[in-house]
């Protein structure tokens, strides 16, 4: 950990990833792994019945993420905060960002990737279970493209548990400090 003026510098972990890929998962396995680590799944922050897109729920989900992300980071009983959603485009990650007091954070803006089979069996698989809608594999599988473009730190989700994904996040980072 990174000491700034006096001051423990938090670690603010963006996970990303198209549905299916296992963000969820490999985010709770970080809180698991991380010292006084806290968890939000941006999900959570827009549970709409029916869920409605547009431009007033995409910007109340926005202020929802950043209100408790905010909160999250000045906490002093937390030292690592960990984030995850889709964030398929740069601008999402940008506009959680700008609204972020990360003066006193390292931010690591990560992507999960995963091939179309791995994808197409994890969403199949939450379909037959009920958990997931149809709709959601050709949503998901248009959107693996887009992660490869993003500024961010790869990492492979084929092939690996969510706690083995975790443990290659934290390495990498602290490769990276």
């Amino acid at each position: 950990m990174i000491l700034f003026i006096g001051k423990k510098m938090k670690n603010l972990f963006l996970i990303g990833g198209t549905m299916g890929v296992g963000k969820t998962a490999v985010s709770r396995a970080l809180q698991k792994k991380l010292k006084n680590c806290i968890f939000l799944d941006g999900d959570w922050c827009w549970d709409a019945s029916p869920f409605i897109v547009n431009e007033e729920t995409k910007a109340m989900v926005i202020d929802n993420i950043c209100h408790l992300l905010n909160s999250f980071l000045r906490c002093p009983a937390y030292e690592n905060v960990v984030f995850c959603w889709v964030m398929h485009e740069r601008q999402i990650i940008d506009d959680i960002l700008k609204n972020l007091d990360t003066s006193m954070c390292k931010v690591w803006a990560i992507s999960l990737i995963a091939d179309e089979k791995t994808v197409t069996e994890r969403l199949e698989k939450d379909i037959k279970l009920g958990i997931r809608q149809k709709d959601v594999l050709a949503r998901s599988l248009a959107k693996i493209p887009l992660y490869e473009k993003l500024d961010t730190l790869k990492v492979s989700a084929c092939g690996a548990t969510a706690e083995e994904i975790a443990q290659k996040i934290i390495s990498l980072c602290r490769d990276k400090s």
